[in-house]
């Protein structure tokens, strides 16, 4: 009963200001509303960081040829000429832990088709590029092994470099030079939209890398090895053994360096969402000096309220209020501040963040976590922002209080 009645009159102090009790519990609602917003906003794009990745394939490991050093010169993963079509067929028959392989090679040039003409990247992959990368055929087919074997002159067209070449046809069974050979468009792909780093997945050209490397690269070796472990769990065991086997066929000595480089989707994943997970602890600790702020503006009004209500708190203590009945009644009234500033801040951020969405058409995800993380502050921020002002009215003698005017 005694609670309900700290409880009655607490709400009843703050009625009697009520403009300045919204004003303190501004900060609070600001500080809870921000902090789900920015946390939305670093999860959504984390997460949509975290899609690009998966966008990759299933279970992906990518084999690149190792560094070349030159004198003092370094030229970085990929610079030397390490990586063969033997050593892509080895690993998928000597590996048990891969599922499939699709050795890949780079050319690229001017795309002709009548009188139409566009600049694309051409990737040369094996017959399991697409299974690897869970990517469809839109419509046509993909190019077989046979194709690959015999290095013939067809081609598979991404949905930008389809549009752009026959915009008004159907591109399959069509014909496209690239550097003057000829090639025969046997079919196009699903559109797969942007990676990670907002380059097109969609402007490319696909064909068998027997073709691209005879034809348009003119290089034997491979530009990488895209790898599809058999399970999530046989990732690292494939990479072990892809390790174990490249160094022997390269007969790299036990003191030497590998001179190739074999990257997994988890590190992918790793560096691509180190950022987002710095973005988003940034902006949840801006939006925390919010919360600060507010509870800064709850002690500043709880000692004002202190001040002022002096005389009644040695007329309280007079008929036979104890200190810690003055103390509960304060800090009950701090924590309503909060607690309706938190309540008020957790529906204007869940509303805001998905205003964001709609307006900017920026992913955002509210999690549970972060609700229960800006309210759970809140209402830290009132008891402990309260409690001081609340002790120093308990411990006020109660003949001093009477008299102060």
């Amino acid at each position: 009963m005694k609670i309900m009645n700290t409880l009655l009159s607490a709400f009843r102090a703050l009625k009697r200001n009520k403009m300045r009790s919204f004003l303190t519990m501004l900060g609070i609602i600001i500080g809870v509303s921000a902090v789900i917003v920015m946390l939305a906003i670093g999860q959504g794009a984390k997460y949509s960081v975290e899609q690009q990745i998966n966008a990759l394939g299933t279970n992906v490991l990518i084999v690149l040829p190792g560094s070349q050093q030159t004198g003092g010169i370094r030229g970085g993963a990929g610079s030397m000429t390490t990586l063969t079509a033997d050593d892509a067929l080895a690993i998928q028959k000597e590996c048990p832990a891969v599922a499939l392989v699709s050795p890949g090679t780079r050319g690229g040039g001017q795309v002709i088709a009548g009188n139409q003409n566009w600049a694309a990247g051409i990737e040369g992959t094996g017959p399991d590029y697409l299974e690897i990368r869970k990517w469809n055929v839109a419509y046509g087919e993909f190019y077989t092994d046979q194709d690959v074997r015999s290095a013939a002159k067809v081609c598979v067209l991404g949905k930008t470099v389809a549009d752009n070449l026959f915009p008004d046809a159907s591109p399959v069974g069509r014909t496209v030079r690239i550097r003057n050979v000829p090639f025969k468009v046997v079919g196009v792909l699903q559109q797969k939209g942007q990676n990670a780093m907002g380059q097109d997945q969609d402007d490319v050209i696909l064909a068998p890398y027997t073709t691209v490397a005879r034809r348009l690269s003119w290089s034997p070796s491979l530009r990488q090895v895209l790898v599809s472990a058999a399970s999530p769990t046989g990732i690292a065991a494939a990479q072990s053994q892809i390790t174990d086997l490249l160094r022997m066929r390269h007969k790299i000595a036990a003191y030497d360096p590998d001179d190739f480089t074999i990257r997994n989707q988890a590190d992918l994943a790793t560096a691509a969402t180190a950022t987002t997970d710095i973005l988003t602890y940034l902006l949840a600790s801006v939006a925390g000096v919010s919360l600060l702020v507010g509870g800064i503006g709850i002690m500043n009004i709880m000692l004002v309220s202190v001040t002022e209500r002096t005389r009644e708190i040695g007329i309280r203590m007079s008929v036979g209020a104890r200190s810690r009945d003055i103390l509960t009644q304060f800090l009950i009234e701090a924590l309503v501040l909060s607690l309706l500033g938190g309540i008020t801040g957790i529906v204007l951020g869940v509303a805001g963040s998905r205003i964001i969405t709609s307006l900017v058409n920026w992913p955002t995800i509210i999690s549970a976590f972060s609700v229960v993380l800006s309210f759970g502050f809140s209402i830290g921020i009132g008891i402990f922002f309260g409690f001081y002002p609340a002790r120093k009215a308990a411990l006020l003698n109660p003949i001093d209080a009477l008299r102060y005017e």
